[in-house]
């Protein structure tokens, strides 16, 4: 039994003994997002390093509420060129040129894709609903893609994940789902373990996203697009803890909804006519497993993220507990990654190794670890869910994508 501590993952290697690491002394803590979990500064452990002689020049659309098109940081990467940026909002598209440097500067996302003739992909930090159409037409014009989540924006989009994911696969274009989960200390371990064999195949794993929005101080949002949202169309912060960790699909989902008398939910009263403020979902997975899923927006006093895994062999959750003497056989694989990214590293220190494994993903000829199959998997799932809750349960098949 043993703590696996983030600089054990990020820092190094997975030991063959399963040796803990001791942490260093601890980050400065920077300003929090309203709504948003902890951001984390990782000033002094290290810097970006370059593998490649070639840079990717970068298109940046959307400096909203949470200011994603700056803090993932492609400004600091050494294989990263931003060219252009796009934000509606003038004032916050003069902030977002000015953070990242860029040479022009769009008044949309869709103008800056069709006229701007110096990029070679996009990052897509614009509102949710908006992200599959803006990535489809990016991949149209020949341009990589990496999109904040969700990667389509439920029921009424079904049909945009079937054109991305053909797009994709016709142009063989990288598309990256930036699920920051799949970059959390908790994910890494429990991905690493599992394809050590550690953990066996996961019988069990649970998924929680707990994300409070206060009656009096709702988040907000480009056209009021979180106003009463269903929570499982933004389930990829929980489910990433098994689709992410194991790279293995969800076939069928059974969702169960509680309403909320908190506005906007109360009496479905919103555009999207959910009433339900949290949903929880089992969901089956494509080796015989299950997980479950938990998305809420009105638990009060709480937010943050959880996965646990329990597998044949050894199970997750905060530590890992297995059969010591397999632990023992774990080989070491070192990172790949830079150790730091640096002093706005959000979403547990996460969004600094999403950005670097888009870039090697396009220059070294890769898969991102969250490509399109994943992506859609991860997000269509939820949609699924919330159609179930609205039927009382009602077992539904969610779509296969596979490249």
């Amino acid at each position: 039994m043993m703590n696996l501590t983030r600089r054990a993952f990020f820092g190094g290697s997975l030991a063959a003994g399963m040796t803990a690491f001791a942490d260093g002394a601890a980050s400065p803590q920077l300003e929090k997002i309203d709504g948003f979990d902890e951001n984390v500064g990782l000033p002094t452990i290290g810097h970006w390093q370059p593998f490649s002689d070639k840079k990717v020049r970068i298109g940046i659309a959307g400096n909203g509420v949470c200011s994603f098109g700056k803090v993932f940081i492609f400004q600091t990467h050494p294989n990263a060129e931003v060219v252009a940026v796009a934000e509606v909002d003038p004032e916050r598209r003069a902030d977002l040129q000015a953070a990242t440097k860029a040479k022009r500067a769009y008044a949309s996302c869709e103008e800056m894709i069709d006229e701007d003739k110096e990029l070679d992909a996009i990052f897509i930090a614009t509102d949710a609903p908006s992200h599959a159409a803006l990535a489809i037409r990016a991949l149209k014009r020949g341009l990589h893609v990496a999109s904040c989540v969700p990667a389509i924006f439920g029921i009424d989009q079904l049909e945009l994940a079937e054109e991305l994911f053909s797009l994709v696969k016709s142009t063989g274009l990288v598309y990256a789902l930036f699920e920051t989960s799949a970059f959390r200390e908790q994910a890494i371990a429990i991905r690493e373990l599992y394809r050590a064999g550690a953990l066996g195949e996961i019988a069990y794993a649970e998924g929680e996203y707990y994300h409070e929005i206060h009656a009096e101080r709702p988040l907000g949002s480009y056209k009021g697009w979180r106003d009463g949202l269903p929570p499982m169309y933004y389930p990829t912060h929980a489910a990433a803890y098994y689709t992410c960790t194991t790279m293995k699909r969800l076939t069928e989902v059974s969702c169960f909804g509680t309403p909320s008398e908190l506005a906007p939910f109360k009496d479905a009263a919103n555009v999207y006519k959910n009433p339900f403020g949290t949903e929880t979902a089992l969901m089956r997975t494509e080796t015989g497993g299950s997980l479950r899923v938990s998305v809420s927006w009105t638990l009060p006093f709480y937010r943050g993220e959880l996965g646990r895994v329990w597998g044949t062999k050894g199970n997750f959750r905060t530590r890992f507990y297995g059969d010591k003497r397999l632990a023992k056989g774990v080989e070491t694989r070192p990172f790949a990654f830079p150790k730091a990214f640096g002093n706005r590293n959000y979403h547990g220190g996460s969004h600094g190794y999403l950005t670097d494994d888009f870039l090697r993903a396009i220059l070294l000829k890769r898969r991102p670890i969250v490509d399109v199959s994943l992506g859609l998997n991860t997000t269509l799932c939820g949609v699924l869910a919330h159609k179930s809750a609205l039927r009382g349960g009602e077992l539904l098949k969610i779509p296969q994508y596979e490249l």
